[in-house]
């Protein structure tokens, strides 16, 4: 089956920016289509066209080798850096580089182009806006972690570091997720801040592997901060 093209919610005003959020393991972009729905009802981001990516159907090692949506193999959720599925993260940073190339195309700014998204979605997020060759408004990852990082700082060339070491990240976790543990996020918050990287970590009481309310209102205003409209 051929990759389902991407949803997206236009501006309604003249396009100034870009939010592209990534879904987590067999979702698709289409389960996130209500927040950004949410938000132009709302009257919020005119300006901001949203892109919904749908991950390819790839076999998933943890389901037993059966299809479904990914953007890279898991092997197991026992350990956040057990056997990570090289290849496939590193395919999938190219698509995410693809698409911002693509907005940069069209006109957007670099620094008007916001990377992120939930699970799978969010991590694959940052770890391909940390190796962006372009400079983005910021990435933001919901119940993520880092991937590859033995390697990462490898990837990190000068110029690399050069385009994105200022960029702002928001990372969101629940405390009782029993899936992507809210360790792994504290430790990519390490991690990146290590590398020196400025993260903005959100801990929220009694939230599983989702994303409530609170978790929303505050990347909104993440977002209304990194991307103020420029009338």
């Amino acid at each position: 089956m051929a990759q389902l093209a991407p949803f997206v919610i236009p501006a309604f005003k003249k396009h100034t920016a870009t939010v592209i959020w990534a879904h987590g393991l067999g979702d698709t972009g289409r389960g996130w289509l209500p927040i950004a729905e949410n938000f132009k009802r709302c009257g919020k981001f005119e300006e901001v066209a949203f892109i919904f990516p749908n991950a390819p159907n790839i076999p998933i090692t943890l389901n037993s080798g059966m299809r479904m949506p990914g953007w890279y193999d898991i092997v197991s959720f026992n350990d956040i850096a057990q056997q990570q599925d090289q290849p496939g993260i590193h395919k999938s940073r190219d698509y995410f580089h693809s698409f911002i190339k693509a907005e940069i195309d069209k006109g957007i700014p670099s620094s008007r182009i916001v990377l992120g998204g939930f699970s799978q979605g969010g991590s694959i997020s940052i770890f391909a806006g940390l190796t962006s060759p372009f400079p983005l408004a910021g990435i933001f990852g919901l119940s993520s972690y880092l991937l590859l990082g033995d390697s990462l700082p490898s990837l990190l060339t000068p110029e690399i570091r050069a385009v994105n070491s200022s960029t702002p990240i928001f990372m969101g976790h629940g405390d009782v997720d029993p899936l992507v543990k809210v360790e792994w996020g504290q430790e990519t918050v390490k991690v990146l801040k290590r590398l020196g990287w400025k993260v903005d970590f959100n801990v929220y009481k009694g939230l599983a592997h989702s994303a409530d309310a609170k978790e929303i209102d505050d990347l909104e205003k993440w977002l209304e901060e990194i991307l103020p409209a420029q009338g």
